[in-house]
């Protein structure tokens, strides 16, 4: 029986040293699925990817964003804050006969799809998902045993920080909250101005219930984000011009309703980005101007705009964070339509939450149009009766107190208690004092803007849209040519002197000047040039006698397989022309007066 195309793909991707299972020595004593390696090739396609990111996302735009790198594990209160702790959970159902665990809304959605029922669980309780198992008596799909109730699953991965269990962290699920942690620290960094974004890229790690799709649903994997702070009253993103004439694929949440309804599928439309603003699908510019770049982004890796859309989050969809929320699809020939990055308007949630539980102010000024006459109230610690509480704990109590925000101290001032982290502060801790003063300026939390990608994804579906069979059985890898784990190709014509020496010394010299290099002096020429276009080398540079002559070599084309002749102390500029300012090498050469030959 003949292989389809997805299942060569993945044998092409585990042969050829992109990526496989991790731990598959131990694969037949224990259950670790979700985890993958990668190989030699496809850690160069991954940072490969991440570089286009940066260079799209972050570089043009240095200015205002910065990138930082967080720890991955994090203390138990900075996941009580972001909400973390109470709502990052999926439903799980158990078999009572065998055992076997399931994530409850794709059991459902998998087993009911199966019998020409396409229905949508995201945003269901546990109790709706229960009804549809009973409903239509849905059974272990591995034993065909009864089901337990549903019930909710936390996905954070608990650890312990230092030798006290008490001392409880967390794998962060997520790159964000170490962006808003820091906060102070790079609004400092930013000079106190708005708007400004924090960028980072890292690993995270997700609990899943049962991942089962590769690259797709990972237990620990890598994210690039950026959290972009700007006043809510001033929501302007003076970059958009830059994107008008990017077309943007997208779903308005209208639509989405009506096709849950109906269902089908949603049918998205094609928008710039000044119209999605106009139209107020998106609240504010700066989620249509990253609509637009991850649009870009993908496109340049190789997915074609078609392949591409925006989905928009019904509210009951949302993440607990979110106001706003859309889901950036990619059609996979195996797994269909797959989310590969979201974007969310995570207005003042974070900040707002970490504020309340750290106890410090997290907050941005803007000036007054005229002067305004307000109450304020003075907060000073009371020593005597914070020594009498905390003992220990004093001088770190009153550090707290001296720094508390406004609306904590007004409500002392109404004789409540409040809460910093893990103290309760009294009215009879403080002293106060209420007083009245003109202002021109005021506090408030910035809002946020997010665009989160997960890399591994975007690998999968960047590998299998540039995956071609050509004659049915031979493999051409068309990635761009600055995506491609290897950029350079040198093969002297046979295996002799000086032919191999004089392809060495090209090598390594391509190598110093920071390109991926493969040397290869073995089998025909022919052989060598498939097995290039196989690992989606696109450019091999060819020795042959008349190298010897004159020192020109010809450079190879992968995707049409023409060649051109140049002197090899031109293969550096040439071959970075085609992968820095993504040129086409025989336009390069035609241009340069080159010779070309037209080879099939």
């Amino acid at each position: 029986m003949s292989k389809d195309r997805s299942e060569v793909l993945m044998e092409y991707l585990l042969t050829r040293g992109f990526v496989w299972p991790s731990f598959e020595i131990y694969r037949s004593m224990v259950e670790v699925g979700g985890f993958y390696d990668y190989g030699p090739l496809g850690v160069e396609v991954k940072r490969n990817i991440v570089e286009k990111w940066r260079r799209i996302f972050v570089y043009p735009y240095q200015d205002i964003i910065f990138e930082i790198e967080t720890p991955i594990i994090m203390p138990e209160i900075v996941f009580q804050a972001s909400g973390h702790l109470e709502h990052f959970t999926d439903y799980i159902v158990e078999c009572m006969k065998c055992g076997r665990k399931y994530r409850a809304d794709h059991l459902v959605e998998e087993e009911l799809k199966k019998r020409g029922i396409n229905i949508r669980t995201e945003g269901l309780s546990e109790r709706d998902i229960e009804k549809l198992i009973i409903e239509h008596e849905i059974k272990c799909p591995q034993c065909g045993g009864e089901l337990s109730k549903v019930y909710k699953f936390n996905l954070l991965f608990r650890t312990t920080i230092g030798p006290y269990s008490n001392n409880v962290g967390y794998i962060r699920p997520e790159t964000a909250q170490g962006m808003f942690v820091t906060f102070p620290r790079i609004f400092d960094l930013a000079g106190r101005k708005l708007p400004f974004g924090v960028a980072q890229i890292g690993r995270v790690g997700r609990n899943e219930i049962s991942p089962r799709q590769g690259l797709i649903r990972l237990r620990e994997f890598s994210q690039m984000e950026i959290e972009l702070f700007f006043d809510p009253k001033d929501p302007r993103c003076p970059f958009l011009d830059d994107v008008r004439d990017v077309k943007i694929r997208l779903t308005t949440e209208d639509e989405v309703k009506k096709a849950v309804k109906e269902g089908r599928d949603p049918t998205p439309m094609e928008l710039t980005p000044r119209e999605i603003v106009d139209r107020k699908i998106v609240p504010n510019e700066w989620m249509a101007f990253y609509m637009a770049l991850a649009m870009t982004f993908m496109n340049e890796l190789g997915i074609p705009v078609d392949h591409q859309y925006f989905l928009a989050k019904l509210p009951e969809e949302r993440a607990h964070y979110a106001a706003c929320a859309f889901d950036q699809m990619v059609l996979s020939e195996r797994f269909g339509w797959i989310e590969v990055s979201g974007l969310a308007y995570r207005t003042d949630y974070d900040l707002s939450r970490h504020e309340k539980f750290s106890g410090r102010e997290l907050r941005a000024e803007r000036r007054l149009d005229r002067p305004v006459e307000i109450e304020v109230v003075r907060v000073y610690p009371n020593p005597q009766k914070i020594r009498e509480v905390f003992r220990d704990k004093a001088r770190e109590v009153m550090k707290l107190i001296a720094g508390l925000r406004e609306e904590d101290a007004r409500r002392l001032a109404r004789g409540e208690k409040i809460r910093i982290g893990e103290y309760e502060i009294t009215p009879e801790l403080v002293f106060l004092k209420v007083e009245r003063k003109k202002i021109t300026k005021e506090k408030f939390v910035p809002h946020v803007v997010e665009p989160s990608f997960g890399i591994d994804r975007i690998v999968y579906v960047t590998l299998e849209h540039a995956f071609t069979l050509v004659d049915s059985d031979k493999i051409l890898l068309r990635l761009p040519p600055d995506i491609a784990p290897i950029k350079v190709a040198v093969l002297p014509l046979v295996r002799r002197e000086p032919l191999t020496s004089i392809g060495a010394s090209i090598a390594r010299e391509l190598a110093r000047r920071g390109l991926k290099v493969l040397y290869d002096d073995d089998g025909s020429i022919g052989s060598r040039y498939s097995r290039c276009d196989e690992l989606g080398v696109p450019i091999a540079v060819t020795v042959d006698d008349r190298t010897v002559e004159d020192g020109t070599v010809t450079l190879r084309d992968r995707d049409t397989r023409i060649q051109i002749r140049a002197k090899i102390s031109d293969i550096y500029s040439i071959v970075r022309s085609v992968i820095e300012e993504k040129r086409d090498l025989v336009n390069v050469g035609r241009e340069l007066g080159l010779e070309v030959i037209e080879r099939t």
